[in-house]
């Protein structure tokens, strides 16, 4: 694990939907949204939002993973946690726990995506009404698969990340 303080990961969009992260434990592939990287990030645009920002906590799969090692907050995830997505709820932006009475992303899934979750600090303080939700980095879909808006690594190049992670870490993503 890092001792340093304040890594940075870059981002850096290759094409519409694939990327590579420069972190220093190296640098690695990684998807994007199915629309790239954009400074004007709204709900439901596939995009992922470029800018800087601090990363708050992982979320794990213990049923699947052994407690990752990092310097930024670690919990285990539950069968019934979710995050919230719907625009004009209250919750909105929110780790929530289901069933709730908004649509919510549910974070307990069967394809292994949400194993590891690195949760970004993207539009969280204060969260605004439609401008993106549920932000992560997280595992990978086959052949690297666009995703709606996070960064997905495959898992190992994913632990590393979490490996050199600290309260005063921050993921840089280039508009592309």
């Amino acid at each position: 694990m890092n001792q340093t303080g304040g890594n940075r990961f870059v981002v850096s969009p290759r094409d519409l939907s694939r990327g590579v992260i420069q972190t220093p434990g190296g640098i690695f592939d990684c998807a994007i949204g199915r629309n790239g990287a954009t400074a004007i990030k709204t709900e439901g645009d596939g995009a992922t939002p470029a800018g800087v920002y601090p990363l708050r906590n992982i979320l794990y799969r213990s049923d699947r993973l052994e407690k990752p090692l990092s310097g930024l907050p670690v919990y285990p995830l539950d069968k019934d946690d979710g995050w919230c997505d719907t625009p004009d709820h209250p919750d909105y932006n929110r780790f929530v726990h289901l069933p709730h009475p908004a649509h919510c992303e549910e974070l307990w899934r069967e394809d292994r995506i949400y194993d590891v979750i690195i949760v970004m600090a993207y539009n969280d303080n204060p969260v605004r009404s439609g401008k993106g939700s549920a932000i992560f980095m997280h595992v990978a879909q086959p052949s690297f698969k666009p995703t709606e808006g996070c960064i997905a690594l495959v898992l190992e190049d994913l632990m590393v990340i979490v490996n050199h992670l600290d309260k005063d870490s921050l993921i840089d993503i280039q508009p592309g």
